[in-house]
């Protein structure tokens, strides 16, 4: 499974830890730095994961990755299937709504449902480009774009936004905005600059 998981996933997997991910933000930063480049950070938080996957684009990502047949076979019943029903207490039976089947959520309470997300979120690198790296930990999305120009790195990390939204969007993911932030960094030696950044979707 390590073969099928992004590089840049650092959670719920062997040999890795928040520790690595942190050092592989941190020694992006300073690299940029040093090199004379503008750096910026947009770090991501999904907003409520484990009730946003939809099953049906999940099913489709597994067969892309290849896992078909006796596998596949395992995951939907998983996946599908699954139904529930409200019923208020103290009232009459008639007051139990009819039951409906749970179309989203990757049951991430458990270790197979926290593979399964990983699985879900393992594409999300591909919109990254030569101005921009990513660390992926769990839910949370992390990535550096540098740019040695004001103006091309202001466009490239709007580019970068713009493509994080589309993706979420064609995912049916959502971005939780109030943890969802852009970080210019600089220097003592240089000054912030005042960007047009737009950060919502």
């Amino acid at each position: 499974m390590n073969n099928i998981l992004a590089v840049e996933q650092f959670s719920f997997r062997t040999s890795s830890s928040t520790e690595k991910a942190s050092y592989k933000l941190i020694y992006d930063v300073l690299n940029a730095l040093n090199n004379r480049l503008m750096v910026g950070g947009i770090f991501c938080y999904v907003k409520k994961a484990s009730d946003c996957i939809n099953h049906n684009i999940l099913l489709s990502k597994l067969e892309f990755y290849g896992i078909t047949r006796v596998p596949y076979k395992l995951f939907k019943p998983y996946l599908n299937g699954i139904y529930q029903r409200v019923v208020l207490n103290n009232y009459s039976s008639s007051a139990c709504l009819n039951r409906g089947e749970i179309t989203h959520g990757g049951r991430l309470g458990s270790i197979l449902g926290l593979l399964l997300f990983l699985l879900y979120i393992n594409d999300l690198p591909q919109i990254t480009n030569d101005n921009s790296k990513i660390v992926l930990f769990a839910e949370d999305s992390s990535m550096i774009i540098t740019n040695p120009k004001p103006l091309n790195f202001e466009k490239s990390v709007n580019k970068i936004i713009q493509d994080i939204n589309e993706w979420f969007n064609t995912t049916l993911l959502s971005l939780n905005l109030d943890k969802t932030h852009f970080i210019h960094f600089v220097t003592k030696n240089n000054s912030s600059i005042d960007f047009n950044i737009i950060c919502g979707n």
